[in-house]
């Protein structure tokens, strides 16, 4: 673990300026995508997503915001319906599975910004981007901020459980797919990879500084 840990802070520092705040592109259909960068030429918006690129006209988009760590306006509401936030639902997925929330929590800050609307260029929806087929596989309702949670959290624990606690091979396979880890014996050489697991552990690491005065630090 000690060697996958030196990888790691190889890999952080090294492509660390490429791990910007993701934004948010919303057309004016009400469509919102994830991405990590953009950029205009001419009447089309270029986002880059991974290490992929799409091309939008400029007239379709509607708004572009970064990201924020807030899970937004819609989370603060629920406070006043008495219903749970987002960051609870996600919380109690990850107890549910006896993971540390804040690992889980991680996980959807980079997968959706916390946002139960977010649908990747893939397909994939909500909070913690499930694909319908895994959504399935899993036995939940993707649409559901609550089965989407309880699934990513589930999914989770599966390739963490198969790892053997490795979070960092749990994350790759999270983001390409257990079969892209057992092909390259490890982290799969794809540069959307590399970015999202140093990501993730780049938040996990904030979250636990934030919760440093409230109880032992977790780990997955």
């Amino acid at each position: 673990m000690t060697g996958r840990l030196c990888w790691i802070s190889v890999v952080f520092l090294s492509i660390a300026a490429l791990c910007s705040a993701r934004e948010t592109v919303c057309l004016k259909t009400g469509f919102c995508l994830e991405a990590d960068s953009h950029s205009q030429e001419k009447d089309s918006v270029l986002c880059y997503i991974g290490a992929g690129t799409l091309e939008i006209p400029a007239a379709q988009i509607s708004t572009i915001e970064g990201t924020s760590d807030d899970p937004g306006p819609g989370a603060k509401s629920r406070l006043k319906e008495g219903a749970p936030t987002i960051e609870e639902v996600i919380r109690r997925a990850a107890i549910e599975q006896g993971l540390p929330a804040d690992f889980v929590t991680s996980v959807a800050k980079v997968e959706s910004g916390m946002r139960p609307q977010a649908i990747s260029v893939r397909g994939a929806v909500g909070l913690m981007q499930l694909m319908p087929a895994t959504g399935a596989d899993l036995g939940v309702n993707p649409q559901g901020e609550r089965d989407n949670a309880r699934g990513g959290a589930k999914y989770l624990r599966t390739l963490l459980l198969k790892y053997q606690g490795d979070s960092v091979l749990a994350l790759a396979a999270y983001n390409a797919g257990p079969n892209a880890v057992s092909k390259f014996g490890g982290v799969p050489p794809y540069e959307e990879t590399r970015r999202y697991v140093v990501k993730v552990l780049r938040e996990y690491e904030r979250q636990q500084k934030r919760h440093t005065q409230t109880g032992p630090t977790e780990r997955p």
